[in-house]
């Protein structure tokens, strides 16, 4: 079973990074990028534990609310050969395919504004 990571209500996105040779993490259901990487994957848990931290500090420093994280993962089903497309053009700007969408649909529903 694919059982996300999760800490405070924000999941954790993991991929393998080849060039960098280390794992890196996003939280994967707010919207503002917090990002964190580890070596192994008892150090990638504390990362991301750290992130989520150090996020919602930031946000008390700065007298913001934090984005609320969504209560569930969300899934778009796309064919595989469009998903090959969408991971080859998310991955030309160093993103997932999840950030790569939200942005676009974000840019789409902000000229229509």
């Amino acid at each position: 079973m694919d059982t996300p990571m999760t800490y405070k209500g924000y999941f954790a996105k993991i991929e393998y990074s080849e060039k960098d040779e280390c794992l890196i993490g996003r939280v994967s259901n707010i919207q503002h990028p917090v990002t964190f990487h580890a070596d192994s994957a008892k150090e990638i848990r504390q990362a991301f534990e750290k992130a989520v931290d150090a996020y919602l500090d930031d946000c008390a420093r700065r007298k913001e609310a934090p984005e609320k994280p969504s209560e569930s993962r969300r899934v778009v089903r796309v064919s595989p050969a469009l998903h090959s497309v969408l991971a080859l053009v998310a991955g030309r700007e160093n993103k997932s395919v999840n950030t790569w969408l939200a942005e676009v649909v974000n840019r789409k529903r902000n000229k229509k504004d």
